[in-house]
């Protein structure tokens, strides 16, 4: 490993996860059967991926831990916040993700995961009806207790560093509003207002963390962190922020494939993207207010990569349509279809068909593994605000948008992000072009 200015990964880091549902117990059982040898933490870049570093005869292929001091396995506590009280044993056992036979092995870790009371309220999600919720607190008040929470949890976990990424359900749309999400004292004078219509229970957890010393991380399309406000205090706290919404399945699809059609220069009528779910991530969405905030998510993919006013002749006019229907007898098992219609030479029609049937939690536990170790990377190497180079794993990359500024959502320019970033942290030189 070359000399950096990283801080080691020394002692211990604590993960403190929002939402103790089907990702996340899948996410937890995996990293403790994964420490046993008993499971491989398969779709893991951190734990997988290697990086070319240097050019010529200098060139080298090397694992992420061979570029850039990261936490191992081993060195990893949870937590959970759950509007639910069941323990991440009882939790992984209802969401029948993980077979028993791969969840038995790691019980006790599991029992000893109780979530505590969450900032909640059902307003943001209709569907879930948990009572291991604070009671009658404001919005500041609740963001006070998460504080206590976190100073609480690493007192008696004895780890050094935390990182906060959020699992749970998607929350009702929330549109940006400047007059409270434009500056941090905004922000601050909504929350000591209880101003429940434009701060969000997700605002709270964020606020938080950052002021507690640790990276947030956004893994569903809330706007929660999409806000000046929180940049603002993210720079102030110097810590990293991430999201939002974890790329696991469809979207994954479409940022790898829409830049096949546009690097072959093939033309866009339409693109028809639907799938099926039924965990309890389905049983949310099928509230119109939270799919609403789903399908902004899902839908700004495309218009990024294939762009009308770079192509007019090719993509003027596509037709583009998300739906998400909950379907209970699928559980976990997603199936997501696309209809693509595309035109090539003198404009003749022609069609892909993309049939999916993935799991929704085995493709996003190590996301989640992949972004918390990445966070905490980046909070011990000086970064801190948006990480961009996180992008590769968020279906709606965070971007300045008060400054027109436009997310990447091309699977391979992602890559590259990702690549220089490890690269550059690693003290090596970022040598590959993104365009």
């Amino acid at each position: 490993m070359k000399q950096t200015n990283v801080m080691p990964a020394t002692g211990k880091l604590g993960i403190m996860v929002v939402g103790c549902g089907a990702v996340t117990t899948t996410f937890m059982t995996g990293v403790f059967m994964a420490r046993k040898g008993l499971a491989k933490p398969v779709g893991s870049m951190t734990q997988f991926d290697k990086i070319r570093v240097g050019k010529g005869e200098d060139k080298k292929y090397l694992s992420y831990y061979d570029i850039v001091p990261l936490t191992k396995l081993d060195d990893i506590e949870f937590a959970t916040w759950d509007v639910y009280p069941q323990n991440a044993y009882q939790a992984a056992m209802f969401a029948e993700v993980l077979k028993e036979k791969d969840i038995e092995p790691v019980r006790d870790e599991l029992e000893k995961i109780k979530p505590m009371a969450a900032a909640f309220d059902s307003n943001y999600a209709k569907r879930l009806t948990g009572d291991n919720v604070m009671k009658d607190k404001t919005r500041w008040e609740m963001t006070e207790q998460l504080r206590e929470d976190i100073r609480r949890f690493k007192k008696e976990s004895g780890v050094e560093r935390i990182v906060v990424i959020w699992a749970a359900s998607t929350e009702i749309y929330v549109p940006y509003c400047k007059e409270v999400h434009g500056t941090l004292a905004d922000l601050e004078k909504a929350m000591h207002d209880d101003n429940r219509e434009k701060v969000a229970p997700s605002m709270c957890y964020a606020y938080a963390a950052l002021s507690e010393g640790a990276p947030f991380i956004m893994g569903a399309p809330n706007t929660t962190v999409d806000i000046p406000a929180m940049w603002e205090l993210a720079e102030k706290t110097k810590m990293p922020i991430a999201g939002k919404d974890f790329k696991t399945g469809q979207t994954l699809v479409k940022s790898g494939f829409a830049p096949i059609i546009g690097t072959r220069c093939l033309g866009l009528s339409g693109w028809f993207s639907t799938n099926i779910l039924g965990n309890r991530d389905g049983l949310v969405l099928d509230e119109p207010e939270n799919f609403r905030t789903k399908e902004v998510s899902k839908l700004s993919t495309l218009e990024t990569i294939l762009k009308a006013d770079e192509q007019p002749d090719l993509y003027k006019d596509y037709y583009h349509k998300v739906r998400i229907n909950y379907y209970p007898p699928r559980n976990d098992n997603k199936e997501g279809w696309d209809n693509i219609d595309i035109f090539g030479w003198m404009e003749y029609p022609m069609q892909v068909k993309i049939n999916f049937l993935c799991r929704d939690s085995i493709l996003a536990a190590p996301l989640l593994l992949d972004l918390c170790l990445l966070s905490d990377l980046a909070a011990r190497a000086g970064r801190y605000g948006i990480q961009r180079f996180l992008s590769f794993y968020l279906k709606s990359p965070m971007h300045d948008f008060t400054k027109g500024e436009e997310p990447i959502n091309n699977l391979y320019q992602q890559y590259t992000m990702l690549k220089n970033a490890i690269r550059e942290m690693g003290g090596y030189e970022a040598d590959e072009e993104i365009d």
